[in-house]
């Protein structure tokens, strides 16, 4: 009636039932503020009485703020794969997601018990995971083949566009990884309250400005070089 307020309310979990598990993978460096993210997004879907889970699929986790729901050091981590196998911390992370590549039925079940639920995956910072790794790229078709339905946020430091050379290598990161893993995909600058320049300013580019850093920086490297 004229005159009655009415006030968004969210829906009861028992509302948002699905024949799919939908997911967001969260990828992107090292330090990019990914597991930041997923706490972040954990704590305002509670505030708003929306039911999330957060999954961690990084073998290298430390001091994580969040719950995980599931967590891959419960198959293997990191810090044992050093140490029996003597690898450093690169090979050791890449050998734990091949390790779970060939353990997906370990995988499987716990994603079993939280069918037709929203997910959030938080992954490794291992950058070469995403744009050219296969291990991923598997993990990532087999779960579509069991009714997950994702999409890619990836994260990028805002730092990576202090300056053309920086954004143009994240850029070229982020494109590498769209292309890798074939998924929906979004670009989420994070840590852009920490520089000098505005959100405004980071989306703002000049692209004529930035050939003429590309090429100020190209100069100065060729002259440094000779």
């Amino acid at each position: 009636p004229p005159g009655t307020e009415r006030h968004w309310r969210a829906p009861k979990p028992a509302d948002m039932a699905s024949d799919y598990t939908h997911a967001q993978l969260v990828i992107g460096p090292a330090g990019s503020g990914k597991s930041t993210y997923c706490y972040a997004l954990e704590q305002h879907a509670q505030s708003v009485g929306r039911r999330v889970y957060v999954v961690n699929l990084d073998p290298a986790a430390e001091d994580i703020r969040y719950e995980p729901a599931i967590d891959i050091r419960e198959l293997i981590a990191v810090d044992d794969v050093a140490e029996e196998l003597n690898y450093g911390p690169n090979g050791a992370l890449v050998y734990c997601i091949d390790f779970l590549l060939e353990n997906l039925d370990w995988l499987r079940d716990k994603l079993d018990e939280y069918h037709g639920e929203y997910l959030i995956i938080d992954c490794p910072g291992q950058i070469e995971l995403y744009t050219h790794l296969p291990a991923m790229q598997h993990i990532i078709k087999t779960m579509m083949d069991w009714d997950v339905r994702m999409c890619a946020v990836y994260c990028l430091d805002a730092q990576f566009c202090a300056d053309a050379a920086k954004m143009v290598s994240g850029v070229m990161a982020c494109l590498s990884a769209m292309l890798q893993l074939q998924l929906p995909h979004v670009n989420l600058l994070t840590k852009s309250d920490l520089g000098q320049k505005t959100v405004e300013d980071l989306l703002d580019v000049d692209t004529a400005l930035l050939a003429e850093q590309l090429t100020s920086t190209r100069g100065d490297v060729s002259c440094s070089a000779s």
